[in-house]
């Protein structure tokens, strides 16, 4: 893939080695970075473990490899004029890998298309890639030995073993339709988020759906949710550190307001997205803008 001669100001993309692409000269680069990629810097071992199908030899091949596209994506960021992180939690990793600033500008969400309801249901909800380091293993186990309800909405390489933990009260849906997903979220309890993310989109969704959320104290999370306001922040990623938040959370169940969630929500919309990324591109490329 090349970039066309004449082009003055490329916007990628990335969370793999996009941003390394050649530019003609006099073309500035602004990056949209969603991640440094997790597979090189920071959980190089867990996507190795992942790897079952490839054998020890694969996974070995696998390490010797990173060292090689870390350094051509340390690189590749040299390409870059300027970052923009989609988090604070990003944007420490960007100074950390690459030795760059960036600037935050928070994704769009979609906060339209929620519609908080005057009473939601009574089980609580999770919804995502059923894979390890999502840690959904938490959420199953926290809610059978609490005997709550828990609903799970999509698949991965852990479903069947989540399965085999879980109780009687916890439901596997696997992927549904937007529209199903939308429905389940405006109804739940509460959302559950024990895992690291660099920002999450679900939280905010869940917010915007008027919901409380339930999330690990780190990465995105401590942007998104306010604690004790618009959900309960834990900060030991365990099964016990969890059920204390549920706990923490079903005792001032009343003091969360669906439209305080909401309300913190729409700080991610789409219109506010845009908004702050014509300012930096208008001043950082006005001869384009």
């Amino acid at each position: 893939m090349s970039i066309p001669s004449g082009t003055r100001l490329l916007l990628s993309s990335d969370a793999a080695v996009i941003k390394g692409l050649p530019k003609p000269q006099g073309c500035v680069q602004v990056c949209y970075c969603h991640s440094p990629p997790r597979y090189l810097w920071e959980m190089t071992e867990v996507y190795a473990r992942q790897t079952s199908g490839i054998g020890w030899a694969g996974r070995w091949l696998f390490r010797k490899a990173v060292y090689g596209v870390r350094a051509f994506d340390r690189r590749a960021a040299g390409n870059v004029d300027y970052f923009i992180a989609n988090s604070r939690y990003v944007a420490e990793r960007i100074r950390r890998h690459y030795g760059r600033e960036a600037v935050v500008i928070y994704p769009p969400v979609q906060v339209e298309r929620f519609r908080p309801q005057a009473k939601p249901g009574d089980y609580y909800l999770v919804v995502s890639e059923l894979v390890g380091y999502k840690r959904v293993d938490l959420a199953v186990e926290a809610c059978s030995q609490l005997g709550r309800a828990l609903v799970v909405v999509g698949d991965g390489a852990e479903a069947q073993k989540l399965r085999a933990v879980a109780g009687p009260m916890v439901s596997f849906r696997g992927r549904l339709p937007d529209a199903e997903v939308t429905a389940l979220m405006e109804g739940c309890r509460a959302f559950l988020y024990p895992q690291v993310e660099d920002f999450g989109i679900t939280a905010v969704e869940a917010q915007a759906a008027g919901r409380p959320v339930i999330a690990l104290a780190r990465g995105g999370a401590l942007e998104t949710v306010i604690d004790g306001e618009t959900g309960v922040l834990f900060p030991d990623q365990s099964v016990a550190g969890l059920r204390g938040a549920i706990s923490d959370f079903e005792a001032r169940e009343g003091a969360f307001s669906s439209w305080a969630c909401r309300r913190q929500a729409e700080r991610f919309s789409r219109e506010h997205f845009l908004e702050r990324l014509r300012e930096v591109l208008a001043e950082w490329v006005p001869h384009v803008m």
